[in-house]
């Protein structure tokens, strides 16, 4: 797997976002993440968009697991969306880009484009939200986090 910070992202649509970072994560299909068909089971998307998301929040400057150690906050995932455009199948190479959508002091959202390597087709597009909460409660992320999600 290799991860790399790229150009100005796309959205879902394939129109320029804000020119925030974006972050790309480069991996094999593997295996056990296809069915019989040797096509890659939907729910494997979900868990590439986590993994191109952890490496945005790092490459603008917090892992997750310092967020959550430093102030307490999690990312609480509070809806998701996936849009299937063409099937990724085994030993494919992956392209997992993620970028910030929106942002307000309670709520983040990222999209998400995945791509095949080789032909740079568009496999899938997603959008995830979050709340940020402490003690499971929602709250204001602190003013210190705000930048790195690009609150003002």
């Amino acid at each position: 797997m290799a991860i790399v910070a790229s150009g100005p992202p796309r959205n879902m649509e394939g129109m320029n976002p804000s020119p925030a970072e974006r972050s790309e994560v480069r991996f094999r299909v593997r295996y056990a993440e296809t069915d019989q068909m040797g096509v890659v089971y939907h729910a494997n998307y979900l868990v590439w968009m986590e993994m191109a998301r952890t490496e945005l929040c790092r490459l603008r400057g917090i892992s997750y697991r310092d967020l959550e150690r430093q102030s307490g906050l999690h990312l609480v995932v509070a809806e998701v969306r996936c849009r299937y455009l063409q099937p990724a199948r085994y030993d494919d190479e992956i392209l997992a880009s993620a970028w910030l959508d929106s942002a307000h002091p309670r709520m983040v959202a990222f999209a998400y484009e995945m791509r095949r390597a080789a032909d740079g087709a568009r496999l899938a597009t997603g959008l995830t939200r979050h709340l940020f909460v402490r003690d499971g409660k929602p709250v204001k992320i602190p003013e210190q986090y705000r930048p790195i999600f690009g609150i003002s």
